[in-house]
């Protein structure tokens, strides 16, 4: 169908104009997306509440509105979602994602306008497909017979009466892509919105079997689930032999660097880029748009204001943010947004730092909820990722999942235990908590100094647990499949203890 190429050259045209426009006045962007979105919320309640017509600069907005989580969002969002209009934003929305930022017992639901999903959802994976194609002109992303997997969740009725709707944001993406990205999905609509995950992912390995894969998005645990029932179904050595086309994998959601040399493994012939894709259920932030960028690009004009809290003064009784304006490099910021679908100065939960300020590049660095700092070691997931990345490099080992939780004061000394599960065991299990441990001090001088000599926190304890241990621990949660996953860090022990009772 040559019509795809067209229309493809020329929404990547457009897009890509776009991208420049944001990347070269960063600043401007932002003052425009910031006095769009006051404007078009001053009639609905929040804006009513919070006098959005006296509001002239970014100084009015700070004094005016502040910092909120989801807890003192809920009853407002609460309203949205049995159908009231212009609560938080203008119109009344009937699409709410269901966040897997916690497995918590309960779950968030973060409102999805259309114009959230067309100017943010939609744009961001537009504008990161347009960075593509402009890159590599000759890609066969676009042929007539190329496809792609995007590892969708699920969406169902919250009321019928209204009528309103919650699901993974990826479902929801799904739902209501154009015509001509549909196109290039497989499976089919109704399959990649199954609800039950172990018959997706078989129908999905059936599907994609025999079809000319070139790109997939997910998250990397399920993905490889996905690639492992694939290639045992062809009976091939590895994945090239089976998609010599595939091109790259956007991946979102967790680390991928513990990841990463399963799935070169996979494509042994080295023809795969790995994009990094920061797309969350309030909005699509940033992405990867080359492939030795440290850290991910912001989408800067697709609805979205950003704010940044230094991490050092968040719990402050009024924290200070900082727009794009005053941020700093390798400084520890937690996320503020407000966005096109009315979440206003929210924290969002998570952590990240400056790369780069021109064009700004973020990289994610944990969750403001997932960090273990109850010795005063402040360890992040973005130390103990990196940690466990060289560590399964140096030993040749390969992981599916981990988690860490502290180990609570005993003869005066605290530690931290690690569940882990294993693609790939090493050889010693006793030598790999070592060299694990003493990467984690090298990466952190706060854990460095708990540990030295012992004398306020032991070596950590490693737990080596069977196959399937995590993915059996989501699913009686009634997490499993999406975007979901076992929280790395935390400062109890209740994760770690019911995923170790499984062995039992």
């Amino acid at each position: 169908m040559k019509w795809t190429n067209t229309v493809i050259k020329m929404a990547s045209t457009w897009n890509i104009k776009r991208v420049r426009q944001y990347t070269d006045s960063p600043l401007l962007t932002q003052q425009q997306v910031f006095d769009y979105l006051i404007d078009a919320a001053k009639s609905t309640q929040f804006g009513k509440e919070h006098h959005f017509v006296s509001i002239r600069n970014y100084a009015d907005f700070q004094r005016q509105i502040p910092i909120r989580t989801y807890e003192q969002m809920q009853p407002y969002i609460a309203s949205m979602m049995q159908g009231k209009k212009d609560v938080l934003w203008r119109g009344q929305i009937k699409w709410f994602a269901r966040s897997s930022g916690t497995t918590a017992a309960k779950s968030k639901y973060i409102p999805v306008s259309i114009e959230n999903l067309k100017q943010c959802h939609l744009q961001g994976g537009h504008d990161m497909m347009a960075n593509w194609y402009q890159s590599y002109p000759n890609t066969t992303m676009f042929s007539t017979d190329s496809k792609a997997i995007l590892m969708g969740g699920e969406i169902n009725t919250f009321d019928a009466q209204v009528p309103t709707y919650v699901g993974d944001v990826s479902a929801i993406m799904i739902q209501q892509m154009p015509i001509y990205a549909k196109y290039f999905l497989t499976p089919d609509v109704a399959t990649s919105l199954l609800p039950d995950w172990e018959i997706k992912l078989e129908r999905i390995a059936q599907t994609a079997l025999h079809q000319n894969i070139t790109n997939i998005s997910g998250v990397p645990t399920w993905t490889l689930l996905l690639f492992r029932r694939i290639l045992e179904l062809s009976g091939k050595d590895n994945l090239s032999e089976v998609y010599p086309n595939f091109e790259l994998y956007s991946h979102g959601g967790v680390s991928f660097e513990p990841y990463r040399s399963q799935f070169q493994a996979l494509f042994p012939a080295g023809n795969v880029q790995y994009r990094n894709a920061y797309n969350a259920s309030e909005g699509f932030f940033a992405g990867q748009m080359q492939p030795d960028a440290q850290g991910m690009q912001l989408m800067l004009g697709n609805g979205v204001f950003f704010e940044f809290v230094p991490l050092d003064n968040l719990l402050d009784e009024n924290p200070t943010a900082y727009t794009l304006a005053d941020v700093q490099l390798d400084t520890q910021y937690a996320l503020v947004i407000s966005t096109n679908a009315g979440l206003w100065r929210y924290l969002i939960g998570d952590t990240v730092r400056f790369t780069s300020l021109f064009p700004h590049h973020i990289e994610i660095t944990g969750r403001t909820a997932q960090a273990i700092n109850v010795f005063g070691e402040e360890v992040m997931v973005w130390n103990t990722d990196q940690a466990l990345s060289k560590t399964c490099q140096l030993l040749d080992a390969k992981i599916a999942d981990y988690t860490v939780a502290p180990i609570f004061m005993e003869q005066g000394k605290g530690g931290h235990e690690w569940a882990v599960e294993f693609e790939q065991r090493p050889k010693d299990l006793a030598q790999f908590a070592q060299v694990l441990d003493e990467s984690l001090q090298a990466i952190n001088s706060d854990y460095a100094a708990k540990r030295y000599k012992n004398m306020a926190l032991q070596s950590l304890v490693l737990q080596a647990v069977p196959s399937g241990t995590f993915g059996r621990w989501l699913k009686g949660k009634g997490k499993f499949g999406g975007q979901h996953k076992v929280p790395r860090l935390s400062t109890t022990r209740t994760i770690i203890e019911e995923l170790l009772l499984q062995e039992v």
